[in-house]
């Protein structure tokens, strides 16, 4: 899945939401149960994502919801084979972008 966000350092919750298209209570939801999703809080107990955050929330959005992961079976993936699957889906994500730059530039032609 391809999102698209501005550069920025903070997403706020609603922006985040609303780049995977599902409910902002889903991603409240997941950083409960994920402990690599670390959003900064401030004062007033409002999120702000990192890009780190985002690329963590991308990767459990294919575990969960593209590959059909359980919540316990997605934490264990995460926790036993983080790294040969993180590398298999930024090749895929990589792949992905490419895929729709390719699209753009045809529909240019």
């Amino acid at each position: 899945m391809h999102i698209n966000l501005p550069e920025k350092r903070y997403y706020t919750i609603g922006e985040v939401a609303k780049a995977f298209d599902v409910n902002t209570s889903l991603i409240r939801f997941w950083e409960k149960e994920f402990d690599v999703l670390k959003p900064k809080k401030n004062a007033k107990g409002n999120r702000k994502f990192t890009p780190e955050d985002i690329k963590n929330l991308q990767f459990i959005y294919h575990l969960v919801k593209e590959r059909g992961f359980t919540l316990e079976g997605a934490k264990t993936h995460l926790k036993e084979e983080k790294k040969k699957s993180l590398s298999n889906f930024e090749i895929i994500s990589k792949l992905e972008s490419i895929k729709s730059q390719l699209i753009k530039i045809k529909e240019q032609l």
